[in-house]
């Protein structure tokens, strides 16, 4: 009885946990470190590359005139706010790690 109460409340807490985490409610920050493919100016977005797979990350405001700054191949470790309902994620900040540029960091509201 009691290992039964268990398995119970074992398989209740994982369908509990799996809809938080799928839950597209929820935002959540997350760090790519990659290349740089393209940065589209006229649509604020920038397409990079990590675990196999080709995205683009849209810019906030604050992003938008410092876009043309980012290396095209180089390396940039972006921090992003993950959305759901299919939107791309939001860039939070920058730092450049390879390539020349006037803004090695952004920091969600300035370059330097």
């Amino acid at each position: 009885m009691s290992y039964m109460r268990t398995v119970l409340l074992a398989i209740s807490l994982s369908f509990l946990m799996l809809g938080l985490i799928t839950s597209p409610s929820f935002a959540e920050d997350k760090s790519f470190y990659s290349p740089v493919i393209n940065v589209d100016k006229e649509n604020y977005r920038i397409l990079i590359s990590t675990f196999g797979s080709v995205f683009w990350i849209d810019a906030p405001d604050a992003a938008k005139p410092h876009l043309e700054k980012l290396p095209v191949s180089g390396l940039v470790d972006f921090v992003v706010e993950m959305r759901g309902n299919e939107q791309a994620p939001l860039l939070k900040t920058w730092k450049v790690k390879s390539g020349e540029t006037s803004c090695k960091y952004f920091d969600g509201n300035t370059c330097k």
